[in-house]
C-alpha cells in the first residue's frame, strides 16, 4: 500500500513496517533561482552546472542542474515520511545518478522501509530505506539507499533484539553499471574552463600498478598522495538553515532549536547532506576537471557538525578504469573534517572526533584530449 499522508506529529520508529511504501507530498520543479541559490551557500565551481556554453560543447542541450541539488531535493521530499523525528542520518548506499535533471524539470519522490533495527536503549530505532526521485515523465533519474536513527514515540524496556529485513546497507555501485551519457563521446580541452591540467591519466589509484610502482620520472605529490584540498568554509548559522530550506528537509533536528535545547546536543544540527557539498566544493582545488557523479558507493557522517564549524576535506583515488575514448570513471574515497585543517602540522595527531564524513563515489573525469 503506498501512503500519501501522515499524522500530524510525523512517524515514530515504532509505525514503520518492512515494505511499507510512501509516495511523498509536494512535487517540486527546479528553477534557475535554486540553481542560483545553491551555488551561492556552497562554492560550488564545476563547470557542467556553471556554464551553458561549456555544457553544449559536451552535447548537453542545456546545462544540468548540480547532482548533489538534485540528490538534496529528491532527499527533502522524503524527509517528512522518513526521517522527521529523527536523531540524525546515518549513511547512504548504492546511490545512483541515472540520468541528467534540467531546470524545468519536476521531481519527486517515492519510499520503501527494507529494513528496522530497534536500538537497546529503547528509545530510538534505525530505519533502513529505498528511496527512487522521478521526473515529470515518471523516469527514474536517482535511487538510493540510507539508513537513519528515529525516536520511538513511546520508549520500550523490552527492544526487540532481533532486525527486520535489510539492515546491511553497505555496498558499491557495480562498475560495469557506470556508463558516460551518450553525448559525451569526445574529451573536451577543459582545462581552458576550469584552469586545471589533471585529466582522468593523471591520477594514480590504488588498483594501478602505478601507484605501487611509480614510473621512473618523478611524479608530482598529488598522483600518490591523498589530496589535501586547500581551502576551508567556515559554516554560518544562516547558511546551513537557508540551505536546509531550500532543500525541503523539515527534521526539527535542523530547524527547530527550541526543540534542540534540550537533547544531548542542545543546540541544531548542520543537514549532513549541507556538508557533503561543501566538501565536495572544497575539492574543487585538486579535481577542476570532473565532469558529474555516477554514483554514490557509501557514505557515513562519523560526527555532528555544527554552525561556527570549519569544514575541510582531504580525497582519495582509490580505483580508475576507462569507460570510453573520452571518459574516465574514478572512485574517490571524499574525507571531511572540522576544525582541523590537514595541511597543518597538527593534523597527523587530529582526534576522531574532528572527522565528520566519509564519502566513497564514483565521478565522470573527460580523458586527455590526443
Amino acid at each position: 500500500m503506498m501512503k500519501t499522508t501522515r499524522p500530524p506529529a510525523g512517524y515514530f520508529f515504532e509505525h514503520y513496517r518492512v515494505g511499507q511504501k510512501f509516495r511523498h507530498a509536494t512535487p517540486r520543479t527546479i528553477t534557475q533561482g535554486d540553481v542560483a541559490l545553491y551555488q551561492a551557500l556552497t562554492g560550488s565551481r564545476l563547470p557542467l552546472h556553471c556554464s551553458e556554453p561549456f555544457a553544449q560543447s559536451l552535447g548537453y542541450a542545456s546545462m544540468p542542474v548540480d547532482d548533489l541539488l538534485v540528490f538534496h531535493i529528491a532527499f527533502g521530499k522524503t524527509v517528512a515520511d522518513i526521517s522527521y523525528n529523527a536523531v540524525a542520518n546515518l549513511g547512504y548506499a548504492d546511490c545512483r545518478f541515472l540520468q541528467a535533471v534540467f531546470i524545468g524539470d519536476t521531481l519527486h519522490s517515492e519510499t520503501e522501509i527494507i529494513g528496522l533495527k530497534e536500538n537497546s536503549s529503547g528509545k530510538t530505532g534505525v530505519v533502513y530505506v529505498r528511496s527512487n526521485c522521478f521526473n515529470q515523465r515518471d523516469e527514474m533519474v536517482l535511487t538510493w539507499i540510507r539508513w537513519v536513527m528515529v525516536h520511538r514515540e513511546q520508549a520500550t524496556s523490552n527492544p526487540n533484539s532481533v532486525p527486520a529485513g535489510v539492515v546491511d546497507a553497505v555496498a558499491q555501485v557495480a562498475q560495469e553499471s557506470i556508463i558516460a551519457p551518450p553525448y559525451l563521446t569526445r574529451s573536451n580541452t577543459q582545462s581552458t574552463v576550469t584552469g586545471g591540467t589533471r585529466f582522468w591519466e593523471d591520477y594514480a589509484a590504488t588498483n594501478t600498478d602505478e601507484f605501487r610502482h611509480p614510473p621512473p620520472t618523478e611524479p608530482t605529490p598529488w598522483q600518490f598522495e591523498p589530496i589535501k584540498h586547500p581551502a576551508g568554509m567556515t559554516i554560518d548559522e544562516s547558511d546551513h538553515t537557508l540551505a536546509t530550506k531550500l532543500y525541503q528537509n523539515t527534521a526539527r533536528v535542523h530547524f527547530d532549536l527550541h526543540h534542540m535545547k534540550d537533547s544531548r546536543f542542545g543546540r541544531r544540527l548542520v543537514y549532513g547532506g549541507h556538508v557533503i557539498s561543501v566538501c565536495r566544493a572544497l575539492s574543487y582545488d585538486g579535481l577542476e576537471n570532473v565532469l558529474s557523479i555516477a554514483a554514490i558507493n557509501s557514505g557515513t557522517h562519523h560526527n555532528p557538525t555544527f554552525a561556527g564549524d570549519t569544514l575541510y576535506a582531504t580525497t582519495i583515488p582509490m580505483m580508475k578504469w576507462p569507460i570510453n575514448a573520452a571518459i574516465g570513471g574514478l572512485r574517490l574515497q571524499l574525507i571531511g573534517y572540522k576544525n582541523i585543517d590537514p595541511n597543518a602540522a597538527e593534523f597527523a595527531n587530529a582526534p576522531e572526533h574532528l572527522k565528520v564524513l566519509s564519502l566513497d563515489y564514483t565521478v565522470l573525469m573527460p580523458r586527455r584530449p590526443k
